[in-house]
């Protein structure tokens, strides 16, 4: 479980996050949602340690980073996982050496360790066969997959995802929705994730919150947000074409 404190950032004296205070639940998925300069990168940075809060506190399982040694914030980065919107893969690093390198950086373990806990992670996203391939040798959506095994190599208690469906397509997106899901609910970790896509917030929203100028303007799951009646919500949840149809389906019931 990480516990958002009343935290607050500023950046030239403009607030971005101010005093928000959240609870994302372990074994759950927990998104982030909100408009353009809403803050959830900044929370996202902030999570995992990029941005030092000005205010507040952020409690990992009841750790406080901002009271830590420095070792112990190195020890508590080790239980991050992290997929970047981009994927962020090593271009000249084939799949497997992608996977393998927190491994190789991060940990003590032997080499016929690495070679068991690669083919472990590559097996649970579906990419065991393409472990010699590199990044520009397979499609938008194995670049994730390969982004999630390699966020989870570490065995990690915090896993951290922006935008992990930009540029896919909708069906692939919903490979990877499920995946987080699963991974989220199957080693019981504590999954936060920053979106803008409507079909996974009802995907698996089992947890949402809406971010709105900085501060916490909305908690729920995704069975709620569609019967909220919170203004900025709803104008946020409704302004794509296909939930205007979905409001409209539902009226007529």
């Amino acid at each position: 479980m990480i516990e958002v404190q009343h935290i607050s950032k500023s950046f030239s004296g403009r607030k971005i996050l101010d005093d928000v205070s959240l609870v994302f639940e372990t074994g759950k998925t927990n998104l982030v949602i909100g408009g353009s300069g809403s803050g959830k990168t900044v929370l996202m940075k902030c999570l995992v340690a990029l941005y030092t809060v000005d205010e507040g506190d952020i409690l990992y399982d009841g750790r406080q980073f901002s009271k830590s040694t420095e070792e112990d914030k190195r020890l508590l980065r080790k239980d991050f996982g992290m997929v970047f919107q981009g994927g962020a893969l090593f271009d000249s690093q084939t799949v497997w050496e992608n996977v393998a390198f927190p491994l190789q950086m991060f940990s003590s373990m032997h080499e016929s360790e690495i070679k068991d806990r690669v083919e472990f992670c590559l097996n649970r996203v579906n990419l065991n066969a393409a472990y010699q391939l590199y990044p520009s040798q397979i499609s938008g959506g194995m670049k994730k997959r390969v982004a999630i095994a390699r966020a989870i190599a570490l065995n990690p208690k915090y896993l951290f995802c922006d935008e992990p469906n930009s540029g896919l397509d909708p069906k692939t997106s919903i490979v990877i929705d499920n995946l987080i899901q699963e991974i989220t609910e199957e080693y019981n970790i504590t999954t936060v994730v920053n979106t803008h896509d409507m079909n996974s917030v009802l995907e698996i929203g089992q947890k949402i919150i809406y971010l709105n100028k900085g501060q916490k303007w909305w908690e729920g799951d995704k069975n709620s947000i569609l019967e909220t009646d919170n203004k900025e919500v709803n104008d946020f949840v409704y302004a794509s074409e296909l939930f205007q149809r979905i409001r409209k389906a539902s009226q007529k019931l």
